[in-house]
């Protein structure tokens, strides 16, 4: 009996720590499992300077304004050197043979037509300025009116200088209609001879 006792004595002790070791296991797995949840890490975007990101424009100067062509002006050539009279002189008209050659009165038979409008013609600058003189010969007709119709060239020197100038001048004279019986008349193959002229 006595021989038995250290050996119930070691049974005891092993019953004891296998129902330590038993607690022991049985506690770990009813006590909660702690998962270690890392922190998350929050990333705080920077906003971007929109002052910084966006280019400034800058004005541009105003253009200036275009200056606009100016018109040209006419300057009448002046001959140097000599004083020139640029008027033409009084032309002299003949009605075909019938009457006389007239002056500045226009004096003509009676009955003829008698021009009660006349127009110098203007000096052609280029002609003056090169110090060109001559004459133009026309022929021409008057009309019921007293209108200068059919105006043609009869001869000119020099040829072709003046007879622009000739023309429009005589296109503007104005007649009073030759009277036939109380009634006006057609008249043909009248010719006048404009000299033009510079006078010193």
């Amino acid at each position: 009996m006595t021989k038995y006792i250290p050996v119930t004595g070691l049974a005891g002790v092993i019953t004891f720590a296998l129902f330590t070791f038993m607690a022991f296991l049985v506690a770990e797995k009813m006590s909660p499992t702690i998962v270690d949840d890392p922190t998350p890490v929050i990333t705080i975007a920077q906003t971007p300077d929109i002052s910084k990101a966006i280019p400034r424009v800058k004005s541009l100067p105003e253009k200036p304004p275009v200056p606009q062509p100016m018109k040209p002006s006419v300057t009448d050539v002046e001959p140097t050197g000599t004083d020139y009279d640029f008027s033409v002189d009084v032309p002299r008209v003949s009605t075909g043979g019938i009457g006389d050659d007239i002056g500045p009165s226009f004096t003509m038979t009676d009955g003829d037509a008698r021009p009660i409008v006349r127009v110098d013609p203007k000096y052609p600058i280029d002609a003056a300025r090169d110090g060109k003189e001559g004459w133009v010969i026309l022929s021409f007709n008057i009309n019921k009116l007293g209108e200068v119709t059919n105006i043609a060239i009869v001869d000119a020197e020099p040829k072709r200088t003046f007879n622009k100038a000739a023309k429009q001048a005589l296109r503007k004279w104005k007649y009073r209609a030759k009277i036939v019986d109380g009634k006006p008349v057609e008249q043909h193959n009248l010719s006048v001879q404009l000299d033009f002229k510079l006078d010193a």
